[in-house]
């Protein structure tokens, strides 16, 4: 059976990968976050430890595919993320999610813990706008357009909070 996929252009630049369908509302802000920066992303579904060929093979070939970064959300033992950046050069983000047992905290340990030489940027746990918004810094270092939006919308944000009555 084929790893669950959706993409919101056809030259995707940004690989969503989750390790359960039962994460995709957690990855929710990811998606809507670089679509408002116009970002190329695919979103797919994929265990490190129930479909680890796929998962292999997805990192094998996402960067001759043209992906430039990869967030990976994991929850539990969220090997994921690691699995994913031990086959690619590419930058792996991995956002820890929320867990039952430990509230996510298993799950951050689990993707921050990286061997070294083998790194994963790692967020907060359920941080996928955060994850979506370090994609998109690590694509502005070669596309100006992205930078100018991306400080744009740092602007808004200090406004926000300038403008916040208390």
């Amino acid at each position: 059976m084929a790893a669950k996929k959706t993409t919101n252009e056809s030259a995707p630049l940004v690989g969503i990968v989750l390790g359960s369908a039962s994460d995709v509302d957690q990855l929710e802000p990811a998606r809507s976050t670089l679509k408002e920066f116009g970002v190329p992303f695919e979103f797919r579904v994929l265990s490190a430890h129930r479909t680890p060929d796929h998962a292999l093979r997805y990192a094998e070939e996402a960067e001759a595919r043209g992906i430039e970064v990869i967030i990976a959300a994991a929850g539990g033992a969220a090997h994921l993320p690691g699995v994913l950046a031990a086959k690619t050069v590419l930058p792996v983000i991995g956002v820890p999610v929320k867990s039952k047992s430990l509230n996510g905290l298993d799950s951050l340990l689990s993707i921050v813990q990286m061997p070294a030489g083998v790194p994963v940027a790692t967020v907060a746990i359920d941080g996928a706008t955060n994850a979506s918004l370090l994609a998109i810094s690590i694509l502005s270092g070669k596309r100006p357009e992205l930078r100018a939006k991306l400080k744009r919308y740092r602007k808004q944000l200090a406004e926000k909070v300038l403008g916040a009555r208390v």
